[in-house]
Formats: structure tokens, sequence, C-alpha cells
């Protein structure tokens, strides 16, 4: 008669195997997982900083002198106006700055007395000199119709679009109501549609000319 004997070794040995796989599968997934979620991260990380110098700087300077324009009201015995009708000035990219869009630049203008958050820009047969003085002359900065209006003057090497690339100037043309008087600070802040607002601060001359340079 045989005589049986229990043996378990070889079982023994195969669920040591089977556990063992299964903690290294587990571990690759586990590893798999917060690698992914490091590398995702990471990039989120990078996006951030890269939109938030993005955001921090200015793609766009003001190359030359900031003009100011009285072109009505001019009294003949001295020569000066009573107050300013619009400024002019020369914009383009700044070293290594990237085309922006002028067309979608909020403007605004503010003095001790008016504030017009959201000046109109205008485009077409209304981007002339005359267009911002007639807006100066009602302009006070409490309604849509009187905030006042910016446009276009002029473009130097460019084409006919909107897009500031580098290389091209634009000539901006800023309407300012009657307040912009002798000795007056103002400030008229560009806020493209991408960067940091570009803030024009600028005193009106003790004495205003048709066209004055304004500091």
């Amino acid at each position: 008669m045989r005589t049986l004997f229990k043996d378990d070794n070889a079982f023994t040995g195969l669920e040591a195997a089977i556990v063992l796989i299964a903690f290294i599968v587990v571990a690759a997934v586990f590893s798999y997982v917060i690698l992914g979620a490091g590398f995702f991260t990471t990039q989120k990380s990078q996006e951030v900083v890269h939109t938030g110098v993005q955001q921090a700087s200015s793609s766009m300077e003001v190359i030359g002198n900031v003009y100011g324009i009285a072109e009505d009201s001019t009294s003949k015995e001295s020569g000066t106006s009573a107050h300013l009708q619009y400024i002019k000035f020369t914009i383009g990219n700044t070293a290594g700055g990237t085309a922006l869009d002028v067309s979608k630049m909020v403007v605004t203008y503010t003095d001790p007395e008016i504030r017009s958050p959201d000046i109109k820009y205008v485009t077409g047969d209304e981007a002339t000199a005359t267009t911002l003085v007639e807006a100066s002359r009602t302009m006070d900065g409490k309604t849509d119709t009187t905030m006042g209006k910016w446009c276009i003057l002029e473009k130097v090497n460019a084409n006919d679009d909107t897009i500031l690339e580098p290389g091209e100037q634009f000539i901006i043309g800023v309407s300012t109501p009657g307040t912009a008087k002798v000795n007056v600070p103002f400030t008229v802040n560009l806020q493209p549609s991408v960067g940091a607002v570009f803030a024009l601060k600028r005193t009106a001359p003790a004495g205003i000319y048709p066209v004055n340079i304004l500091y």
C-alpha cells in the first residue's frame, strides 16, 4: 500500500511569484501615474510662467515724441488755444516683440476732472484729425457717445491691416476733452489684447499752440 505525502513547496513558490509579479505591476502603474502627474504639473507650471511673462511684458513702445494738437479756438492775438483737441504719437514693436492687433486695443483717458474708460476706435473715413477734433468738443466721459475717439492716422512701412508687426509703425491719434488745458496732467492708457498696459503720462504745456511737444 502506497503512502501519500503532502508537499506544498511547489505551490508556495508559485504563490510567491504571483504576489511578486502583482507588486511589480502595481508599482509600475503607480510610478507611471506619478510620473504622468509630474509631467502634467511641470507643463502647467511652464504655461503659467510663459503666460505671466507675456502678460507682464509689453510688445509695444512709443517712438519719438508725443504731440498735442489744438486745431481750433486759436486766439489770433496770442496764437494759443484754450485746450488740446487730440494727441498723436507713433507706436512700434519692442525688440523681439510679437505682432499685435491694434484695433483690439482699449484706450482710456484720465485727468483730474474727466475719465473716459473706453474711447471708441474708428476706422475708414472717420479715421481723420477732423473726427478727433469734433469728438473733443463733446467729450466728457459720461456716456458711450461722449467717451471720445481714437484712430490710426497713418501707417509707416506697413500694409493695409491693423496688425502691428516688427518693422511697422502706426501713428495713433486720441481725442482729448476740453479739460486738457494749460498745465493739466493727464494719462492715456493703451491696453493691448495681450500684454501689459502702456501708460502715456503727459502734461499740457503752459501755452497751447497748434502743435505742442508734450512732456
